[in-house]
């Protein structure tokens, strides 16, 4: 006789799973729809889907909230971004990688782009985002006029006390002054 109630269960809502939508994991079926990652909610499948106790994760997730954590441990590009965890219930810890100051990295810290700083925000320069201008590794964001904030080359950049101008900038805080030293046509102007 057949059973006119629905199938299984689904391991997400708990409601009756019809073969037509069923999706089948770890011995478990759930709806196509439920099928879903426990923290950012994006669709899963075979090759995407992760399981933790019962909870079923995207692999992206997974890594965050179980994998292990510090450098080396990267999971393709997407490690590049600020995202630390918070939102999966990890807290924050300072890492160890971080307490080493030195102007003269280590090979190893050189090419895992762990000890390298960047001289206006002081965090780590990673190989992928490294720009280097005044004998300094930069963020790309970050390697900006310190006073305009105008985007900088490496060939339109010009030094004072670690700190990175554009060349108009420079000319107007740290150039030549007095009659004669101005910038376009109103230098020419002489006041009475």
């Amino acid at each position: 006789m057949p059973n006119w109630g629905g199938g299984n269960k689904c391991g997400a809502c708990g409601s009756n799973v019809y073969h037509a939508e069923e999706v089948q994991c770890d011995g478990k079926s759930y709806h196509k729809c439920c099928f879903l990652c426990m923290v950012c909610r994006k669709n899963l499948d075979s090759t995407t889907v992760a399981i933790h106790d019962n909870e079923i994760y995207c692999r992206s997730c997974y890594g965050k909230k179980y994998g292990p954590k510090g450098y080396g441990y990267g999971q393709g590009a997407g490690t590049l971004n600020m995202d630390r965890g918070e939102r999966l219930g990890i807290k924050p810890e300072e890492n160890l990688a971080r307490q080493n100051t030195s102007s003269n990295p280590s090979k190893f810290a050189q090419k895992f782009g762990g000890a390298e700083k960047c001289p206006r925000c002081n965090e780590s320069v990673y190989a992928a985002e490294k720009i280097m201008g005044a004998g300094k590794p930069w963020h790309k964001n970050c390697f900006r006029c310190a006073k305009c904030g105008k985007s900088l080359e490496s060939t339109t950049l010009t030094e004072k006390e670690g700190e990175i101008y554009c060349k108009a900038c420079y000319a107007k805080n740290f150039g030549p002054k007095g009659f004669g030293y101005g910038q376009g046509a109103g230098a020419l102007v002489h006041a009475q």
